[in-house]
């Protein structure tokens, strides 16, 4: 009786210990690569905040976007779903008359279900219309800009007349017209702000903060308090900002008792802007960047904690996607899944490091310009096809940008299929096509299940059955 009286103590206390409601916090960078911080090898500043965040939980280094741009990347984390499937390509501009879909659920609508706080702040870009913004998807609250910081008048590679006046939105109206250079550099300092006045005010119940910081995209802009800190120009001086950004996010969490039931996750929206030189970050070992699915321009750092639920001080280095947060989420939570078809699937295993946790996808698909299906790699993150198409480079032997001011990059074409052993050859460099065509037949016939359901513009393959219409404007 002893026994079975401290077994079911035993089981109350490891039950109570698990809470089906943590707060979720979300830091979402745009344009930061791979080796952008110290933890992830970059060199000449430091990221000390970002490192301790790594530190006390576990880093990914096989961790993607779903597509190297902004808009589709972002709509990828917030729906699970791969961008095209419910019609998001590239960049949407300030004049597009469409935008995520009122159908689709995104990550503050799972979170709803359980009567979560939600707030989001900072750069949007899922539609700039009223019908587009949070506040119709999911969220009871939003701070920031509707759309990227570089479709902007002041923006020095701005053509004349090119772009409207840049915004600031609150909840659903604008509140700022247009947003000077000197509101630039407090950017960061208010979306701050914002996100820990939120923390404290919805400190006794469950919340889910989405954070989508406008740095490190050019043009690159810091605040007084860090303008030269780092005595390694601007872009470095940009990333002390935003490690301090994360710090005082970690300290408020800290402050009201938080820390201990809060999932955090970091990462960014896709590699860093090459052509951009100085004013770009680095995806360190990896090949190309922003714009291109190489592994530069889709692998980037992810980085997650929660004390006691996820290991501290760990390394993964099995794939996961943004698709994947999602459903992650909703599984954790408890909460259901939309009834449409999503992308994403549940890596919790991974993330806690269960033993024996494999990838539960058998392959995912990099799609990217309108419908082009560019990638396919093997869920387990080892074998990736490149397959034929065009993508951008910088040419050799030019010096780097500076001033803000990019290089013009070049195209490169790809004619056949090219298979790359990412465990053996993560920077790309070494074609084994002719070597392993057995894996090259199997990342085809993944090819060919996805163009069934997405198509693919570079077979002159319409969308497939799969695909749903992106919300258009009235």
């Amino acid at each position: 009786m002893r026994f079975l009286t401290a077994f079911a103590i035993f089981l109350l206390s490891s039950v109570s210990t698990f809470s089906a409601t943590p707060n979720i916090v979300i830091i979402f960078m745009d344009d930061m690569g791979y080796a952008d911080l110290s933890c992830f090898g970059a060199q000449g500043y430091e990221t000390p905040n970002i490192d301790r965040l790594a530190a006390e939980g576990r880093k990914f280094t096989n961790f993607h976007v779903a597509q190297p741009v902004c808009s589709a990347s972002r709509t990828a984390l917030l729906t699970g779903c791969y961008p095209n499937r419910v019609g998001i390509h590239g960049a949407l501009g300030p004049s597009s008359k469409h935008g995520i879909h009122a159908d689709e659920m995104t990550i503050a609508e799972v979170v709803k279900q359980k009567g979560y706080a939600t707030a989001a702040v900072g750069k949007w870009h899922l539609g700039s219309l009223p019908q587009f913004l949070p506040l119709k998807h999911g969220f009871d609250q939003y701070y920031g800009i509707p759309y990227s910081n570089d479709m902007w008048p002041f923006h020095p590679q701005a053509k004349k007349g090119a772009y409207p006046k840049l915004p600031m939105v609150e909840n659903d109206h604008v509140v700022d017209e247009e947003i000077t250079p000197e509101d630039q550099t407090h950017l960061t300092t208010d979306y701050t702000t914002r996100s820990v006045r939120f923390i404290e005010k919805n400190k006794d119940k469950p919340f889910f903060l989405y954070l989508a910081h406008s740095m490190v995209h050019v043009p690159l802009f810091v605040s007084e308090k860090f303008k030269g800190k780092s005595g390694r120009g601007l872009f470095a001086d940009v990333m002390l900002e935003v490690d301090w950004s994360v710090g005082q996010i970690m300290e408020a969490l800290r402050k009201h008792g938080l820390e201990d039931n809060t999932w955090v996750i970091f990462s960014s929206d896709n590699g860093p802007w090459l052509s951009y030189g100085e004013h770009a970050g680095s995806a360190g070992p990896l090949r190309e960047g922003k714009g291109t699915c190489w592994e530069g321009g889709t692998r980037v750092p992810g980085i997650m904690k929660w004390p006691g639920k996820i290991p501290a001080g760990t390394t993964s280095d099995s794939m996961m996607m943004t698709i994947d947060v999602l459903p992650t989420i909703a599984s954790v939570i408890e909460a259901k899944l939309p009834d449409h078809k999503i992308d994403g699937l549940n890596c919790w295993p991974i993330i806690t490091g269960a033993n024996g946790a494999r990838n539960p996808h058998e392959f995912y698909a990099f799609y990217y310009e309108q419908n082009q299906l560019q990638a396919i790699t093997s869920g387990d993150g080892r074998w990736k096809l490149q397959l034929p198409h065009s993508y951008r480079a910088l040419p050799p032997g030019l010096p780097k940008a500076s001033g803000g001011i990019p290089i013009l990059y070049k195209q490169v074409k790809i004619d056949q299929p090219e298979l790359y052993d990412l465990y053996s050859d993560v920077s790309e460099s070494k074609n084994v096509a002719v070597q392993f065509p057995g894996e090259v037949e199997s990342l085809q016939k993944y090819a060919k299940s996805i163009r069934a359901e997405l198509g693919d513009s570079l077979l002159k393959l319409p969308r497939g059955t799969g695909s749903r219409e992106a919300g258009r404007a009235e």
